[in-house]
């Protein structure tokens, strides 16, 4: 047994198999739990995944969003389980891995085509 199979054996009840398929492109809600002191609360962000990288227990996905004029990326391993759910909102039509370009656009220009 080597040492792929042994992280594997390992890590494979970890792994979430609730949430959407994540593309880059797709607009989504991401629901996160939030601890305060002895309280946990919802919050919710919306916006366009730019980015999915890794794979099995490692992989993470970056959502962006303009907030007030200011864009906002966030990182969250896709298997965390501070993640409540996930709602895929509108399906994106890109022909990119990576949507890096998306911060220097603004207004409509920074909108990607929906998938029909």
């Amino acid at each position: 047994m080597n040492a792929n199979e042994i992280i594997s054996a390992l890590t494979k009840d970890q792994i979430r198999t609730d949430l959407p398929e994540l593309t880059v492109g797709n607009n989504v809600k991401v629901y996160q739990k939030i601890v305060e002191g002895n309280r946990t609360r919802t919050q919710m962000f919306e916006g366009t995944i730019i980015k999915v990288q890794g794979g099995g227990i490692a992989k993470t996905f970056t959502v962006r969003r303009l907030s007030y004029g200011v864009g906002v990326e966030k990182t969250w391993p896709v298997n965390s389980p501070n993640i409540e759910k996930i709602e895929i909102s509108r399906k994106g039509r890109v022909r990119r891995a990576r949507l890096y370009y998306l911060r220097d656009r603004v207004g409509k220009a920074a909108k990607v085509k929906e998938k029909i």
